[in-house]
């Protein structure tokens, strides 16, 4: 039986030279330790060409004086800011680690019975952990992988923008014409954007006439919009209690804010654009878009977040990285509740959560184990997080196999055995 379970992998030995960083915004930290426990103090450089350079001659001198074979570089994953020294030192004869921030917090109060927190203090912790073997390795993308990444990033920050401008938007309408949402519901429709684009106050309705707003709401909605929801508009437009006072000054604010979301559209259909070119250069990419519910933006993310699929040799690694991995807290006769770690990359998680919704519809691929999941008690939140779960196995699989999904695969080869 093959084993599912991660290894652990003693990368630290007699002939390897622990080299750790406290990285910041313009200052990083560095510090080495030999196998036999000779290190040096740490020492600061900036995170510039020169500083760089200065913290690579340390590091070889170190490896030199003590006639060292292998260099172990180790660090905690801190965003944007230890990119330009990761990037570097891929170039360089040396093995990227990094360790878990959860990890460096519990580990430093060994060291002198505090929870004291220094520049010079965490390096050292960073070391200790490394000898303990629970360092993390890292899957850095490249090529296509990485401008995925970083289009996925893009895409996720404007989406963020949008939701603020609709949030903006929906708080100034709210002052001039209240009773929008109790017709409308949903600011966010086009037939909305079409109404706050072309007559955004009640006055504005009342003069564009009940029979107009009734063909054009018809025809901007597709015919969704009937005639008794455009005369309840009308009708509130009428009997408004919005403000007047400072109107103008709100409504040339409301202009500004729809001229922005229509930009950050714009702005996210290219970068969907962009990542379905990329996506046609990642070979494996064919087998994950193959089951079906799984759109390319959530596969072009998914391969952006985890870098290569190819990179990791089981299943539990990928959750890991997710967060979707499972825990509990148990002791004594008391029996904790298994829940995920949420200790991965949250967008991640989201991109499998939101494909999740999609499998378990009528007539999807997970349909069946998601009602499953809720005849077994499970609340739907959690029933969708298993999902999510059992979606990632079977990401891991078809790429691993190099193979597409077949529906039903269990039932055609009882099929093909009894032909």
């Amino acid at each position: 039986m093959r084993s599912i379970q991660a290894k652990k992998v003693r990368i630290v030995n007699y002939e390897t030279l622990i080299v750790t960083v406290d990285i910041g915004k313009t200052k990083n930290f560095g510090y080495c330790r030999c196998p036999n426990g000779i290190d040096i103090k740490p020492f600061g450089f900036h995170n510039n060409g020169y500083g760089l350079k200065y913290f690579w001659d340390k590091i070889t001198q170190m490896k030199k004086a003590h006639n060292l074979k292998a260099v172990v570089v180790g660090f905690e994953p801190t965003g944007p800011y230890g990119e330009p020294l990761v990037h570097y030192l891929r170039k360089k004869k040396v093995k990227l680690i990094q360790v878990n921030p959860m990890h460096t917090k519990r580990v430093k109060e060994l060291q002198g019975n505090s929870p004291n927190k220094t520049d010079q203090k965490d390096p050292k912790v960073i070391a200790d952990i490394m000898e303990l073997g629970h360092a993390l390795t890292i899957v850095l993308p490249e090529g296509t992988a990485a401008e995925l990444r970083r289009l996925t990033h893009s895409r996720e920050r404007a989406m963020q923008r949008r939701t603020s401008f609709f949030n903006q938007l929906q708080n100034l309408l709210f002052v001039i014409f209240p009773e929008f949402y109790q017709v409308m519901k949903n600011v966010k429709t086009k037939s909305s954007m079409y109404i706050l684009e072309h007559c955004p106050t009640p006055e504005d309705i009342i003069k564009y006439t009940l029979k107009n707003l009734t063909v054009t709401l018809r025809k901007v909605s597709r015919g969704q919009i009937k005639e008794e929801r455009a005369r309840e508009l009308y009708t509130a437009a009428k009997t408004s209690v919005g403000i007047k006072e400072g109107r103008k000054s709100i409504l040339f604010e409301i202009k500004e804010i729809l001229s922005m979301i229509k930009a950050t559209e714009h702005f996210i259909a290219e970068i969907e654009k962009k990542m379905s070119h990329h996506l046609k250069d990642i070979p494996y990419s064919k087998f994950i878009i193959s089951m079906k519910g799984i759109g390319e933006i959530t596969v072009a993310g998914l391969i952006g977040e985890v870098g290569d699929f190819r990179e990791y040799k089981t299943i539990s690694e990928v959750l890991k990285l997710a967060g979707l991995d499972l825990f509990e807290i148990s002791s004594g006769k008391h029996k904790g509740q298994r829940r995920i770690s949420k200790r991965g990359r949250p967008l991640m998680r989201k991109l499998l959560f939101f494909a999740a919704i999609n499998v378990v519809r009528k007539g999807g691929i997970m349909r069946e184990y998601y009602q499953g999941c809720l005849e077994r008690g499970m609340l739907k939140m959690k029933a969708l997080i298993a999902v999510s779960r059992k979606l990632l196995g079977l990401i891991f699989v078809l790429v691993r196999d190099q193979s597409e999904y077949i529906e039903d695969y269990v039932e055609k080869q009882k099929l093909k055995k009894a032909a």
